[in-house]
């Protein structure tokens, strides 16, 4: 069993949220939140950041931390057992390019209802709600967005 480390991030502009289309060999992967594996000497928000911004060509910045996904996945050499932090982030604008080189074909932002539907693994659905729903509160009261908040 080999453990791994990921974070990525929740992106919301307008209320809507970015999400990423995979497409490996020309089979379907689904449509996914960017994430990526932390790199030696990084911090957590540091990993999310850098690698919203390598998959989907957007600077987002981060409101808060989320909560953490785990699931198992098998290679042909071994059991990977994978932690991901997850963060509510904030872009500028509806800009997005996702990184062909990693097998994004599509990127894009969605209503909510829409990016819950869409989206393949249970567990990103539950951190997209989770995540919806601090920002839901932070929109109530005003803070989101506000560089107070910050």
């Amino acid at each position: 069993m080999i453990e791994a480390t990921s974070c990525g991030g929740v992106v919301i502009f307008r209320g809507k949220i970015l999400l990423l289309y995979k497409n490996y060999k020309n089979k379907y992967e689904g449509w996914v939140l960017p994430k990526g594996t932390v790199e030696e000497g990084e911090e957590y928000k540091e990993t999310a950041v850098r690698e919203v911004r390598e998959e989907t060509g957007v600077q987002a910045q981060i409101i808060k931390y989320v909560g953490k996904s785990q699931y198992t996945f098998n290679t042909p050499q071994n059991t990977v057992q994978k932690d991901v932090h997850w963060y509510l982030m904030m872009s500028d604008s509806y800009y997005s390019k996702p990184q062909r080189e990693e097998f994004f074909m599509d990127s894009g932002y969605y209503k909510f209802h829409e990016a819950y539907h869409m989206l393949k693994f249970a567990n990103e659905k539950q951190i997209l709600e989770r995540a919806f729903n601090e920002y839901s509160e932070l929109k109530k009261g005003n803070l989101w967005g506000s560089k107070k908040y910050f």
